[in-house]
């Protein structure tokens, strides 16, 4: 006996259908690994896609005055399918603002290059509202601004409060310096625990550039995590000019020895923190930072006021290779409280150990760099300045 097809049932099909064809954004856009000539915008969708970057001058012309030029994940010559998208786009100009749109094609299915079966297509606003913006560097520049927040573990209305100078057009960047989050069990974590806030602040248009701390490094997420944050070294130690200022980011890893029964046998930071101090040297000969009127270290631990494993690796195996280099100062986090190290024996330059609660909103020009250190209310809690050498 043939069963019969109610009209509910062919309706409840094609919403079925119409349901599976949907895609969208979930998380980002968000910029990443900015140079002089290159960005990488970074973001996910709820199913599997195809996604592409469609990218304008600046200006108020429409974005749909022109057929724009679109810039496409691929790998191996095939392009990428999947829920999370990274997209470089290179040959830009130094010091050149550009606008930019994100579009996301669902795969409903895909066997093979014969067989794919596309569905709708998810994309930033350019039609209601104005185009996301971004500025890539200029090593040459006169002057940066930016601001650096450590520590938040998931407090995403204090990362809000702190962050409340990083507007586009007033900062040029943003550094994470690591422990965002309590720990990186799953994607959901790393999003709700601070870049959805960083995305709906400023993360769209202006980059957010990260140290690593060792609570990013626990988890099983952990491994995932340079995915989201890919740099222009492919490793999470690297370096980048803005303006006058050169910037080293370093990696300290975890707190304690690779042995601890707390890490189950997979860590193996002592050999990474070695590798980075290798690079380091060669780091140290380079041009660019060579001719910075003022070089910041960017670390999570401090190698100071511990004698846990973490802090004496970061001690012995960095502080030799950055002394007599002149560099201007090291920014840190990791202890929870505050403190000011001026330049000592082990190290000529002084070392800004920064709260959870406050953030640094630095600018630099060619005659001075200020560092200001405000509370979550926006109050100035401290202010230093290193002159031009």
């Amino acid at each position: 006996m043939k069963k019969k097809v109610s009209m509910a049932m062919v309706f409840g099909l094609v919403s079925l259908w119409a349901s599976a064809q949907g895609i969208r954004i979930t998380h980002g856009p968000y910029l990443q690994a900015v140079g002089e000539k290159e960005v990488t915008v970074v973001w996910t969708t709820d199913v599997d896609a195809v996604s592409w970057v469609e990218l304008a001058p600046a200006g108020d012309e429409s974005f749909y005055a022109a057929e724009r030029p679109s810039y496409y994940q691929t790998r191996d010559g095939n392009r990428v399918v999947g829920k999370l998208h990274k997209i470089t786009l290179e040959g830009l100009t130094k010091g050149t603002e550009y606008r930019y749109r994100v579009l996301s094609r669902a795969v409903l299915r895909y066997e093979g290059q014969s067989d794919v079966l596309y569905g709708q297509v998810a994309a930033t606003n350019v039609y209601s509202r104005p185009p996301l913006r971004f500025r890539t560097l200029d090593g040459g520049g006169a002057e940066v601004a930016f601001t650096v927040v450590n520590d938040i573990h998931g407090r995403v209305r204090d990362l809000g409060d702190l962050t409340r100078n990083v507007v586009y057009g007033q900062a040029d960047l943003a550094l994470f310096n690591g422990d965002m989050v309590n720990d990186m069990e799953d994607e959901t974590a790393f999003f709700a625990g601070f870049m959805d806030e960083a995305v709906n602040r400023f993360a769209s248009e202006v980059p957010v550039f990260y140290a690593r701390g060792n609570h990013e490094t626990r988890g099983a997420f952990n491994v995932s995590f340079s995915s989201y944050f890919p740099t222009n070294t492919g490793k999470l130690y690297y370096s980048f000019r803005q303006g006058p200022v050169h910037f080293i980011i370093l990696d300290s890893g975890e707190d304690k020895p690779d042995s601890d029964i707390e890490y189950s046998g997979l860590s193996q930071f002592d050999a990474y923190r070695s590798e980075q101090r290798e690079w380091l040297v060669k780091e140290l000969q380079g041009e660019s930072f060579r001719t910075a009127l003022y070089r910041l270290v960017i670390v999570h631990i401090p190698p100071v006021d511990s004698d846990w494993h973490g802090t004496m690796e970061v001690r012995e195996k960095f502080l030799p290779v950055l002394r007599n280099a002149g560099i201007t100062a090291m920014f840190c986090g990791h202890t929870h409280r505050y403190k000011y190290v001026e330049p000592g024996s082990l190290h000529d330059f002084p070392i800004l150990v920064n709260a959870p609660e406050t953030a640094l909103d630095v600018k630099a020009d060619a005659a001075g760099m200020t560092v200001v250190r405000k509370d979550t209310g926006g109050k100035e809690l401290n202010r230093f300045y290193y002159p031009a050498k």
